[in-house]
Protein backbone atom coordinates (compact mmCIF):
# COMPACT_ATOMS: atom_id res chain seq x y z
CA UNK A 1 0.00 0.00 0.00
CA UNK A 2 1.47 3.40 -1.05
CA UNK A 3 1.25 6.72 1.31
CA UNK A 4 1.27 9.99 0.15
CA UNK A 5 4.86 11.67 -0.06
CA UNK A 6 4.89 13.91 3.71
CA UNK A 7 2.78 10.74 5.11
CA UNK A 8 5.15 8.26 3.97
CA UNK A 9 7.99 10.49 5.36
CA UNK A 10 6.32 11.07 8.42
CA UNK A 11 6.28 7.13 9.24
CA UNK A 12 9.46 6.43 7.57
CA UNK A 13 10.88 8.68 10.42
CA UNK A 14 9.08 6.78 13.55
CA UNK A 15 10.09 3.27 11.69
CA UNK A 16 13.41 5.10 12.13
CA UNK A 17 13.56 5.64 15.69
CA UNK A 18 12.17 2.51 16.63
CA UNK A 19 15.04 0.76 14.77
CA UNK A 20 17.13 2.52 16.63
CA UNK A 21 16.18 2.69 20.26
CA UNK A 22 14.63 -0.91 20.25
CA UNK A 23 17.79 -2.27 22.16
CA UNK A 24 18.57 0.28 24.50
CA UNK A 25 15.32 2.28 25.19
CA UNK A 26 12.20 -0.51 24.57
CA UNK A 27 9.71 1.67 25.97
CA UNK A 28 11.02 4.99 23.86
CA UNK A 29 10.86 2.52 20.76
CA UNK A 30 7.33 1.47 21.85
CA UNK A 31 6.00 5.01 21.69
CA UNK A 32 7.41 5.31 17.77
CA UNK A 33 5.71 2.55 17.10
CA UNK A 34 2.28 3.51 18.36
CA UNK A 35 2.65 6.23 16.46
CA UNK A 36 3.45 4.96 13.65
CA UNK A 37 0.45 2.61 13.77
CA UNK A 38 -1.31 5.58 14.27
CA UNK A 39 -0.37 6.97 11.08
CA UNK A 40 -0.22 4.24 8.75
CA UNK A 41 -2.18 0.64 10.35
CA UNK A 42 -2.88 -1.26 7.00
CA UNK A 43 1.07 -0.82 6.00
CA UNK A 44 2.74 -4.47 6.91
CA UNK A 45 6.16 -2.83 7.91
CA UNK A 46 4.39 -0.69 10.52
CA UNK A 47 2.49 -3.86 11.81
CA UNK A 48 5.67 -5.92 11.92
CA UNK A 49 7.67 -3.04 13.63
CA UNK A 50 4.81 -2.24 15.87
CA UNK A 51 5.06 -6.19 16.51
CA UNK A 52 8.62 -6.34 17.74
CA UNK A 53 8.27 -2.95 19.77
CA UNK A 54 5.37 -4.74 21.84
CA UNK A 55 7.65 -7.90 22.23
CA UNK A 56 10.86 -6.03 22.93
CA UNK A 57 8.42 -4.64 26.50
CA UNK A 58 7.00 -7.91 26.84
CA UNK A 59 3.34 -7.21 25.74
CA UNK A 60 3.23 -10.37 24.00
CA UNK A 61 -0.88 -10.68 23.28
CA UNK A 62 -0.63 -7.36 21.52
CA UNK A 63 2.88 -8.49 19.73
CA UNK A 64 0.98 -11.86 18.34
CA UNK A 65 -1.79 -9.62 16.84
CA UNK A 66 0.55 -7.64 15.22
CA UNK A 67 2.67 -10.16 13.90
CA UNK A 68 -0.25 -12.13 12.60
CA UNK A 69 -1.91 -8.94 10.90
CA UNK A 70 1.94 -8.09 9.40
CA UNK A 71 1.68 -12.32 7.84
CA UNK A 72 -1.73 -11.61 6.86
CA UNK A 73 -0.84 -8.87 4.84
CA UNK A 74 2.42 -10.59 3.44
CA UNK A 75 1.67 -14.28 3.37
CA UNK A 76 5.24 -14.70 4.23
CA UNK A 77 6.34 -17.37 7.63
CA UNK A 78 9.18 -15.39 8.88
CA UNK A 79 7.36 -14.19 11.68
CA UNK A 80 6.54 -18.00 12.89
CA UNK A 81 9.42 -18.08 15.54
CA UNK A 82 8.65 -15.35 17.14
CA UNK A 83 5.37 -15.79 17.33
CA UNK A 84 5.75 -18.73 18.65
CA UNK A 85 7.71 -17.57 21.07
CA UNK A 86 4.86 -15.07 22.14
CA UNK A 87 2.84 -17.86 22.73
CA UNK A 88 5.30 -19.25 25.38
CA UNK A 89 5.34 -15.66 26.69
CA UNK A 90 1.58 -15.98 27.10
CA UNK A 91 2.52 -19.28 29.26
CA UNK A 92 1.34 -21.32 26.18
CA UNK A 93 4.68 -23.66 25.37
CA UNK A 94 2.23 -26.62 24.33
CA UNK A 95 1.02 -24.18 21.38
CA UNK A 96 4.87 -23.06 20.90
CA UNK A 97 5.53 -26.83 20.34
CA UNK A 98 2.33 -27.41 17.86
CA UNK A 99 3.82 -24.30 16.09
CA UNK A 100 7.18 -25.53 15.60
CA UNK A 101 6.33 -28.86 13.62
CA UNK A 102 3.38 -26.94 11.93
CA UNK A 103 4.57 -27.18 7.78
CA UNK A 104 5.52 -23.26 7.91
CA UNK A 105 8.45 -24.27 9.78
CA UNK A 106 9.72 -26.38 6.58
CA UNK A 107 9.67 -22.61 4.46
CA UNK A 108 11.48 -20.90 6.63
CA UNK A 109 15.60 -20.36 6.21
CA UNK A 110 18.13 -22.00 7.71
CA UNK A 111 18.08 -18.88 10.36
CA UNK A 112 14.33 -19.36 10.87
CA UNK A 113 14.66 -23.01 11.61
CA UNK A 114 17.31 -22.49 13.87
CA UNK A 115 15.17 -19.77 15.65
CA UNK A 116 12.65 -21.74 15.80
CA UNK A 117 14.60 -24.63 17.01
CA UNK A 118 15.62 -22.65 19.94
CA UNK A 119 12.05 -21.61 21.01
CA UNK A 120 10.98 -25.69 20.76
CA UNK A 121 13.53 -25.71 23.25
CA UNK A 122 12.65 -23.03 25.42
CA UNK A 123 8.80 -24.53 25.41
CA UNK A 124 10.49 -27.57 26.59
CA UNK A 125 12.04 -25.98 29.48
CA UNK A 126 8.88 -24.72 30.22
CA UNK A 127 7.37 -28.02 31.14
CA UNK A 128 10.70 -28.84 32.84
CA UNK A 129 11.34 -31.39 30.05
CA UNK A 130 15.13 -30.59 30.29
CA UNK A 131 16.45 -33.79 28.50
CA UNK A 132 13.72 -33.26 25.85
CA UNK A 133 15.21 -29.39 25.61
CA UNK A 134 18.54 -30.89 25.30
CA UNK A 135 17.78 -33.06 22.49
CA UNK A 136 15.79 -30.50 20.57
CA UNK A 137 18.82 -28.18 20.41
CA UNK A 138 21.40 -31.17 19.75
CA UNK A 139 21.71 -30.61 15.76
CA UNK A 140 23.70 -30.42 12.44
CA UNK A 141 24.03 -26.73 13.39
CA UNK A 142 25.19 -26.98 17.03
CA UNK A 143 27.43 -29.72 16.08
CA UNK A 144 29.15 -27.53 12.94
CA UNK A 145 32.60 -25.74 13.36
CA UNK A 146 31.59 -23.15 11.36
CA UNK A 147 30.89 -19.78 12.88
CA UNK A 148 27.03 -18.36 11.80
CA UNK A 149 24.85 -15.39 13.20
CA UNK A 150 23.15 -17.83 15.19
CA UNK A 151 25.65 -20.12 16.57
CA UNK A 152 26.64 -17.93 19.79
CA UNK A 153 23.38 -17.91 20.94
CA UNK A 154 22.36 -21.79 19.62
CA UNK A 155 25.33 -23.04 21.90
CA UNK A 156 24.48 -20.93 24.76
CA UNK A 157 20.93 -21.94 24.71
CA UNK A 158 22.92 -25.97 25.11
CA UNK A 159 25.18 -24.88 27.38
CA UNK A 160 22.47 -23.09 29.65
CA UNK A 161 20.11 -26.67 29.22
CA UNK A 162 23.15 -28.67 30.52
CA UNK A 163 23.65 -26.44 33.07
CA UNK A 164 19.95 -26.88 34.43
CA UNK A 165 20.31 -30.43 34.30
CA UNK A 166 23.11 -31.00 36.05
CA UNK A 167 25.85 -31.79 33.80
CA UNK A 168 28.12 -29.00 34.76
CA UNK A 169 31.47 -30.29 32.93
CA UNK A 170 29.64 -30.25 29.23
CA UNK A 171 28.11 -27.29 30.35
CA UNK A 172 31.35 -25.52 31.04
CA UNK A 173 32.61 -26.75 27.53
CA UNK A 174 29.64 -24.77 25.53
CA UNK A 175 30.02 -21.84 27.13
CA UNK A 176 33.23 -21.86 26.51
CA UNK A 177 32.55 -23.03 22.55
CA UNK A 178 29.75 -20.03 22.56
CA UNK A 179 32.38 -17.67 23.83
CA UNK A 180 34.35 -18.47 21.25
CA UNK A 181 32.03 -18.03 18.45
CA UNK A 182 30.36 -14.46 20.23
CA UNK A 183 31.95 -11.69 18.18
CA UNK A 184 29.28 -8.98 18.96
CA UNK A 185 28.18 -9.74 22.58
CA UNK A 186 24.62 -11.17 22.26
CA UNK A 187 25.42 -13.49 25.48
CA UNK A 188 26.57 -13.34 28.63
CA UNK A 189 28.38 -16.58 27.96
CA UNK A 190 32.07 -14.87 29.19
CA UNK A 191 30.38 -14.13 32.34
CA UNK A 192 28.49 -17.50 32.87
CA UNK A 193 32.10 -19.19 32.35
CA UNK A 194 33.54 -17.23 34.84
CA UNK A 195 31.44 -17.63 37.50
CA UNK A 196 31.76 -21.92 36.62
CA UNK A 197 35.03 -21.45 37.40
CA UNK A 198 34.75 -19.91 40.58
CA UNK A 199 35.70 -15.99 39.29
CA UNK A 200 34.46 -13.01 41.31
CA UNK A 201 34.80 -9.84 39.67
CA UNK A 202 35.30 -6.81 42.09
CA UNK A 203 34.36 -3.02 41.64
CA UNK A 204 37.87 -1.53 41.51
CA UNK A 205 35.57 1.68 41.88
CA UNK A 206 34.78 0.88 44.81
CA UNK A 207 38.26 -0.20 46.28
CA UNK A 208 39.67 2.80 45.49
CA UNK A 209 36.88 4.80 47.26
CA UNK A 210 37.33 2.78 50.48
CA UNK A 211 41.29 3.42 50.24
CA UNK A 212 40.88 7.39 50.05
CA UNK A 213 38.61 6.93 53.19
CA UNK A 214 40.93 5.13 55.30
CA UNK A 215 43.89 7.42 53.67
CA UNK A 216 41.96 10.54 55.04
CA UNK A 217 41.06 8.82 58.28
CA UNK A 218 45.01 8.16 58.72
CA UNK A 219 46.03 12.10 58.04
CA UNK A 220 43.53 13.14 61.07
CA UNK A 221 46.44 12.49 63.80
CA UNK A 222 46.54 14.11 67.18
CA UNK A 223 49.93 13.90 68.91
CA UNK A 224 49.89 14.24 72.90
CA UNK A 225 53.91 15.01 74.54
CA UNK A 226 53.40 15.67 77.94
CA UNK A 227 50.56 17.18 78.13
CA UNK A 228 51.23 19.24 74.58
CA UNK A 229 48.69 18.64 71.52
CA UNK A 230 50.41 19.03 67.93
CA UNK A 231 47.94 18.65 65.59
CA UNK A 232 48.38 17.66 62.18
CA UNK A 233 50.32 20.51 60.18
CA UNK A 234 48.65 19.57 56.85
CA UNK A 235 45.18 20.08 57.53
CA UNK A 236 44.26 23.21 56.08
CA UNK A 237 40.53 23.33 58.70
CA UNK A 238 43.25 24.51 61.52
CA UNK A 239 44.05 27.43 59.66
CA UNK A 240 47.78 27.73 60.59
CA UNK A 241 49.95 29.41 57.93
CA UNK A 242 53.02 28.47 58.55
CA UNK A 243 54.08 26.32 62.18
CA UNK A 244 56.96 24.01 63.63
CA UNK A 245 56.70 21.93 66.56
CA UNK A 246 60.19 20.51 67.69
CA UNK A 247 60.20 17.80 70.07
CA UNK A 248 63.16 16.33 71.82
CA UNK A 249 63.10 13.25 73.99
CA UNK A 250 65.83 12.44 76.34
CA UNK A 251 66.81 8.97 78.81
CA UNK A 252 63.00 7.15 79.83
CA UNK A 253 60.88 8.93 77.73
CA UNK A 254 61.04 12.43 79.38
CA UNK A 255 60.44 15.31 76.91
CA UNK A 256 63.44 17.38 76.78
CA UNK A 257 62.05 20.43 75.22
CA UNK A 258 59.32 21.49 73.11
CA UNK A 259 59.42 24.29 71.10
CA UNK A 260 56.48 25.72 68.92
CA UNK A 261 56.45 28.67 66.51
CA UNK A 262 53.12 30.52 64.97
CA UNK A 263 53.89 33.08 62.71
CA UNK A 264 49.95 33.75 62.15
CA UNK A 265 48.62 33.86 65.23
CA UNK A 266 49.80 34.46 69.12
CA UNK A 267 50.01 31.39 71.54
CA UNK A 268 46.82 32.10 73.31
CA UNK A 269 43.98 33.26 70.83
CA UNK A 270 45.01 30.60 68.18
CA UNK A 271 44.65 31.29 64.49
CA UNK A 272 41.56 33.35 62.98
CA UNK A 273 42.45 33.61 59.69
CA UNK A 274 40.62 31.16 56.99
CA UNK A 275 43.18 30.06 54.15
CA UNK A 276 40.96 27.67 52.09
Amino acid sequence: MSLPKGLAEEVSKNLVMVARLIDEDPEGAYGYARVALRLASRVAAVREAAGFAAYANQKYSEALAEFRAARRMTGNVELWPVMADCERGLGRPEKALDMAGAPEVHKLDKAGQVEMRLVAAGARRDMDQLDAAIVTLQSPELASNSVQPWTARLRYAYADALLAAGREDEAREWFAKAVESDKDGSTNASDRLAELDGVEFVDAFDENEDEDEDADEDTDVDVDVDGVDLVDLADDDKGVESASVEAESVKDGAVASVEADDDSADSDDGPSGDLR
